[in-house]
């Protein structure tokens, strides 16, 4: 029974990936990171290593293990000018309800975009219109998982005020089941 669930979940991931969708890191992790890729080529780590060492640290002192890590790739296929494309909301769905997380972190505007055109009926049905909105600190609850909008943690690696504030927003994510 238990393989018959890894080669049906195996083949899911890879109709995903023939699909063009980009996924890195253990997919059944409760924690799923969603970033565009923006500038990266896919031969490169959707999270580059000072940024992944930073989400790894800090989520481990939150109580999420630090095997517990999938990055979802919230761009497509390069357009014209070089820039990356959304992902199809229709595909970013799948992929994110394939890899089914306890809690899903947006690191960047892509991400946030990818969120909002793919989950937007359950997002226009949250009360706090900040929190509908994915603003950033705001943490939302969507389809039984919670959503934390950060946005910019790459970029707040090089500015101390900045990583207190990310910092901040992190611990509204603690896990919340047994430490690993």
């Amino acid at each position: 029974m238990r393989q018959a669930h890894i080669e049906a979940a195996s083949q899911e991931f890879k109709s995903l990936a023939e699909s063009g969708v980009r996924i890195e890191g253990n997919v059944f992790s409760p924690l799923l990171f969603v970033k565009g890729a923006a500038g990266i080529s896919s031969q490169t780590p959707l999270l580059l290593e000072a940024e992944g060492k930073a989400l790894r640290a800090a989520f481990g002192t939150l109580g999420w293990a630090p095997e517990d890590e999938c990055v979802l790739c919230a761009s497509g296929e390069a357009g014209t000018d070089a820039q990356a494309l959304p992902l199809n909301p229709e595909l970013f769905r799948e992929a994110l309800e394939a890899i089914d997380p306890e809690a899903v972190v947006l690191l960047d505007q892509a991400a946030v975009d990818a969120m909002q055109a793919a989950y937007g009926e359950e997002l226009a049905s949250i009360e706090d219109f900040t929190v509908a909105m994915l603003e950033v600190g705001s943490v939302a609850h969507v389809m039984g998982r919670r959503v934390l909008a950060l946005q910019g943690f790459a970029q707040s690696l090089s500015n101390p005020q900045q990583k207190q504030a990310m910092w901040a927003r992190m611990k509204k994510l603690p896990h919340v089941g047994e430490p690993y």
